[in-house]
């Protein structure tokens, strides 16, 4: 039986900082924390979280555009991690990238033609007329005329670059993509276009997207399963429909009720969490949402909550809500009624 096409296990990355020569410790930036999950071929996994939580860390890592403190990245069951460089170099074909800003991700100087196939002259000598051929059927993919492929990026809308970007990672056929908040940049009603384009390659193409973003509405509408982050590492993994039915972890419950409701009459149920994100450098002990979290008992503060199954398949670290019995805990401790996600989902009009 064949294995997911990505399988990350227990990925770390600490960033040193500097100090001079009469410390004995170097303070480190712990950005990602012992992360693991895994994507099938095919499937859409969302990894959310607010800003700073360790999102765009965890895509650099399953990209090698930074190296691993701890971990490994499998990639069909090769360790991503450790190639040497001319290994890397053939790997990387299978797993390309979407960023996040459409203006910066594109060389100015290059036609759309050229940016489309560069990756592919990276690996194989194309004529002038493969080249052609091949800009036009990309550009035709994601929405765009084939006449497009002489302009310069400056010639074009956000979107359209952003469409560029994408037309750029299909170009080598990969099996994965990631996308780093690939829609953020966009306006909404582009938004939906780029969402909804994803989509229809996925269904032809059969491509597994790593889709990062901290919109809940795009998330709900794209995500086959959903992976929510807090400072470092992941605190609840569930499916699509289950997480937004029904969170489980305090803060996934605090992160669906804070998304806004394009509703005037609705009146917030649960209780927004207060306080800011506690710093990298200097994580709490215990699970490092006690400090804002409503149900912390003195267990969270000392010990850190390891990620435990659910009768439902999620996986949850909370010591309240997920104990290692794997049962949900006492429901009377919950922080209110769960904003449904369909709402939210209504506010990109998809």
């Amino acid at each position: 039986m064949r294995g997911p096409l990505l399988k990350v296990e227990n990925l770390t990355k600490h960033y040193p900082l500097g100090s001079g020569f009469l410390n004995k410790t170097t303070p480190l930036v712990r950005a990602v924390e012992d992360v693991s999950f895994s994507v099938e071929a095919g499937e859409t996994l969302c990894i959310v979280g607010e800003s700073g939580c360790g999102k765009s860390t965890v895509a650099r890592l399953l990209m090698r555009l930074a190296d691993p403190t701890a971990g490994r990245v499998l990639v069909d069951g090769t360790d991503f991690a450790v190639l040497k460089t001319h290994e890397l170099r053939a790997t990387r074909r299978r797993m390309q990238m979407v960023f996040q800003d459409p203006y910066s991700s594109l060389n100015p100087r290059l036609t759309a033609g050229h940016i489309i196939t560069e990756p592919v002259e990276n690996f194989e000598r194309l004529s002038r007329l493969q080249r052609d051929a091949l800009a036009a059927d990309l550009l035709r993919k994601v929405g765009m005329r084939p006449e497009m492929m002489h302009r310069f990026p400056s010639e074009f809308s956000g979107g359209q670059r952003q469409r560029l970007g994408i037309a750029r990672a299909l170009a080598l056929e990969p099996s994965l993509i990631i996308a780093d908040e690939a829609v953020s940049a966009l306006d909404v009603s582009v938004q939906a276009q780029i969402l909804n384009l994803l989509m229809d390659l996925q269904q032809q193409m059969g491509i597994a997207f790593v889709f990062i973003s901290h919109d809940l509405g795009v998330v709900e509408h794209i995500a086959h399963r959903v992976a929510v982050m807090y400072l470092g590492r992941i605190v609840e993994l569930a499916p699509c429909e289950a997480l937004f039915a029904k969170p489980v972890h305090p803060y996934t419950e605090a992160l669906i009720a804070a998304a806004p409701v394009p509703d005037p009459t609705w009146v917030r149920l649960v209780v927004p969490v207060e306080g800011e994100v506690p710093s990298p450098v200097n994580p709490p002990s215990g699970c490092a949402f006690h400090p804002r979290c409503p149900l912390a008992i003195d267990r969270c503060r000392i010990e850190v909550p390891p990620l435990v199954s659910m009768a439902d398949g999620r996986i949850v670290a909370c010591h309240v809500r997920a104990p290692e019995t794997g049962v949900l805990g006492n429901p009377s401790l919950a922080l209110g009624q769960p904003v449904t996600g369909a709402a939210i989902c209504n506010t990109l009009q998809i």
